[in-house]
Formats: C-alpha cells, sequence, structure tokens
C-alpha cells in the first residue's frame, strides 16, 4: 500500500508529478490496480493509461504489486509510492533555493529558502532511514500565537530567544561520544488569511 507521503528527489520525477494526467493516474492509484481499471474510470484509452503507467514506473513513482491472468491477456497490478507528494527543491538543482546565497535573514525569501532546504534534507534523511530499515525521529511544533500588538510580538521574540539560548547552551554538548547533532529551524510569518491565492498580510 501507498505511504502517508513522499518526496521526489529529482528533475525526472519532478516533471511527471506536475504533469496533470499523470497526477490524475497516481491519484487513482493509491490502491493497487490495473490500467484498465484506472483507463475505465477516468475516461480514456487502455493503452493511453498503460504508456504513463510505464513512464511512471520508470522514475519510481509507482511500483508494480502482481501479475493477473484475464484470458491470454496479462495484467500487470501497481500502486503508487504515495498517496501524497512533495517535490525536494534540489531536484530544481543550481536555480533551487539556498539560503547561503541569502544576506537578509529576516526577509521572506530566506524564510522561504530555508524550509525549502529543511525539504531536502528530510528527503535525503529519509532515503537513508528507509535503506537502513531504521525510524527517523523528527520534532515539530505547530502553533497560532495572535500579538496585541508589534511591541509584544518583538517581546515574544527577544524573550523566545534568551530561552532558546539557555536552553543550547543546557543540552548542547560536543564531545558526547554517542550523541546526535540536531539541527532546529524556527521561522514565523503572519497567518494567511483569504486563501492561498491571496493571503491578506
Amino acid at each position: 500500500m501507498s505511504v502517508a507521503l513522499a518526496i521526489a528527489h529529482d528533475p525526472e520525477q519532478a516533471q511527471a508529478l506536475l504533469h496533470p494526467l499523470r497526477q490524475q493516474i497516481l491519484s487513482e492509484l493509491t490502491s493497487p490496480d490495473t490500467a484498465a481499471n484506472v483507463a475505465k474510470r477516468i475516461g480514456l484509452p487502455r493503452q493511453k493509461v498503460n504508456y504513463h503507467l510505464r513512464e511512471l514506473e520508470q522514475v519510481g513513482l509507482l511500483e508494480p504489486v502482481e501479475e493477473r491472468k484475464k484470458g491470454n491477456v496479462t495484467e500487470k497490478v501497481v500502486v503508487s509510492v504515495a498517496t501524497r507528494w512533495l517535490i525536494d527543491p534540489g531536484a530544481l538543482g543550481a536555480i533551487g533555493a539556498d539560503p547561503a546565497t541569502m544576506r537578509e535573514k529576516f526577509s521572506w525569501s530566506y524564510l522561504v529558502a530555508r524550509a525549502a532546504k529543511m525539504i531536502g534534507d528530510l528527503a535525503s534523511l529519509e532515503r537513508g532511514a528507509r535503506k537502513a530499515g531504521k525510524k527517523l525521529s523528527t520534532l515539530t511544533l505547530d502553533t497560532d500565537i495572535r500579538f496585541a500588538s508589534p511591541t509584544a510580538r518583538r517581546q515574544f521574540t527577544e524573550e523566545l530567544l534568551q530561552t532558546l539560548g539557555r536552553l543550547v547552551e543546557t543540552y548542547n554538548d560536543e564531545s558526547a561520544p554517542e550523541g546526535r547533532t540536531y539541527s532546529f529551524f524556527l521561522g514565523a510569518h503572519p497567518a494567511v488569511k483569504g486563501g492561498a491565492e491571496g493571503g491578506e498580510v
């Protein structure tokens, strides 16, 4: 069965995911099925769907499950690797977002670039964990805060930085032989109003 989320890490996978018809086919294959059944549901010739299934399998977005005999025909059963997908920004190569090249650390573009780096790092770690048969350990904090004023927001930021500094000083141990370094990334932006197409500032 499909996993809940996978990250596409190369340009060919990204190109396939951005293809509208292949998106539709992938959405039909979160459970194992055949080209004939998918073709029937989306109203396209089986040969056309078969072509796209082969391309999707070739770039690693689909995987085979089994083969079924139907009369003189052998049908291949395939399934999407994941229910939902995210594209690793590293798939863009040299033109991808890189926080190291940005000077303004308080700009929206730096925040986006840093978030993109986190996605790329997680994509790499997930592949490594899967190959090693291990679980990837992560931490997520997710909340909204309504500040009464810009002054309150600045005070919160100052207190947060002081608290984080104390925690880092307490728990960071560069000499621990069994230790492992974790990358912490903290970002904030105004909550979106009015939908993704026209968020109000």
